[in-house]
């Protein structure tokens, strides 16, 4: 399968510095990260993991522009993220299709909103779908689809974007056990192609194992960074990379910090 033409406009250099975050009205404002620091290398695939409600999506929301910072910074490729920008792709757990609208114009809504004509905005629309296996099924409603194929669509949309950054909440947390692991597959098939720096939320140490280069481990809210590990297995992950001594061992490394987060 050749790849369509959606390489980044830029690498995806990531370097946050010192955020903190506090959310809620004045009269009951809490802190949600706490003077976070990293910097994440283009075309690195980063998981996230910690305590449930420690600030996992909080984090991603401040990658994408959505939450503004109350101290520190987000740096992407030397500019500071302050608002909203399609360079930074977000999917989330359920889907944002538009049910009313076919795949493929779904896909191609992007591109619409820039004003790219019709016709190459289908185009492009059509490439993205024989990327994530949906060739065949522009001319469907997301409805008909099951809930691995609408990820894929929604994986779609964002990719025609050319995100230098691709920021995923729990993507794959809705999908049965088989599914999730197909999707873990094929979105690594994509990275593999485009090379976009990957951030990717999730609660499920062997789905962090399993795709990522790096796992932040944060700290029960205001979220702090405790461990920074590196995955050393190798590429292409299958199923058995997670019978690995170096997989059993971080899993097993992973599984203490949450306990002691606990």
């Amino acid at each position: 399968m050749s790849t369509p033409d959606i390489a980044s406009p830029a690498p995806g250099r990531i370097g946050v510095r010192a955020l903190t975050i506090e959310l809620g009205p004045p009269h009951a404002r809490f802190a949600a990260l706490d003077t976070l620091d990293v910097d994440i290398a283009p075309g690195e695939f980063v998981c996230v993991l910690g305590p449930s409600g420690c600030g996992k999506s909080t984090l991603l929301g401040a990658l994408a522009g959505h939450v503004a910072a109350t101290h520190g910074e987000i740096m992407v490729d030397g500019e500071r993220v302050d608002r909203p920008h399609p360079d930074r792709g977000l999917v989330f757990q359920q889907h944002t299709l538009f049910p009313w609208k076919r795949v493929i114009d779904n896909v191609a809504f992007g591109l619409k909103m820039k004003g790219v004509p019709a016709r190459e905005r289908r185009r492009e629309a059509a490439e993205l779908l024989e990327l994530v296996g949906l060739g065949g099924f522009g001319a469907h409603y997301p409805a008909q689809l099951s809930g691995g194929m609408q990820q894929r669509v929604e994986i779609a949309r964002v990719l025609i974007n050319r995100p230098r950054v691709l920021l995923m909440d729990e993507p794959f947390g809705a999908l049965d056990a088989q599914t999730r692991r197909m999707m873990q597959t094929l979105l690594l098939d994509i990275w593999s192609r485009i090379g976009t720096t990957v951030l990717f939320v999730t609660h499920d140490i062997e789905e962090a194992l399993f795709l990522g280069d790096r796992i932040l481990m944060l700290s029960p809210r205001p979220a702090r960074i405790v461990a920074d590990i590196r995955v050393p297995l190798a590429r292409p992950r299958t199923d058995d990379s997670t019978t690995e001594p170096a997989f059993v061992d971080i899993k097993r490394r992973c599984l203490a910090l949450l306990r002691d987060a606990a």
